[in-house]
């Protein structure tokens, strides 16, 4: 990843120590995947993981805290609270699908079921890829660590510029992508 490091002691300077003081645990994870499944209610949360009451009620309370899951009263009984993910928590489904297939991969053989599909097509999704500002699907040779004062330096010293990068519904043909990246 380049000359530089990251400086790696700087716990602050980084958001993956930020990312992993809310998220580090098996069941932050688990009540969110809950969560991207429809689960809203702490008794659905409780029956569905099989999770101890103290630790889901200390969970809950976490996610909110930070932002990730929001908490509402129930529109047919005030009584009740709802816990509905943020933007913030939604943000937060490429790094779960990333980790899923992961599991998927290196964990014990499995077949999925049910399959994550694109709604549209009703396939499987595809892998969840490191994407360029221009949609280039990048491997970890790719990276490169430099000073914010160099982005779009070049290593022959030119200046690139940022395209108009990816947005939700765009496609990028993998097949060109993965034979660009071979070069």
């Amino acid at each position: 990843m380049g000359d530089m490091r990251e400086p790696l002691r700087e716990l602050i300077e980084c958001g993956l120590p930020q990312a992993l003081e809310v998220m580090g645990e098996r069941w932050s994870f688990m009540i969110l995947r809950a969560s991207f499944n429809g689960l809203k209610h702490f008794e659905e949360f409780l029956s569905e993981l099989g999770i101890a009451r103290n630790i889901l009620s200390n969970r809950l309370a976490k996610l909110v805290e930070n932002g990730i899951l929001k908490r509402e009263p129930c529109s047919d009984d005030r009584r009740k609270i709802e816990y509905r993910l943020t933007e913030k928590g939604f943000d937060l489904l490429p790094a779960m699908l990333a980790l899923r297939q992961w599991g998927q991969k290196y964990g014990a053989e499995m077949v999925e079921n049910p399959v994550l599909v694109d709604e549209q097509d009703r396939l499987p999704i595809g892998p969840v890829s490191i994407l360029a500002h221009d949609g280039r699907i990048l491997s970890h040779e790719d990276l490169w660590l430099v000073k914010r004062e160099d982005l779009g330096k070049r290593a022959d010293g030119s200046m690139a510029s940022s395209g108009a990068g990816l947005g939700a519904g765009d496609v990028v043909n993998l097949d060109t992508a993965k034979r660009a990246a071979a070069g």
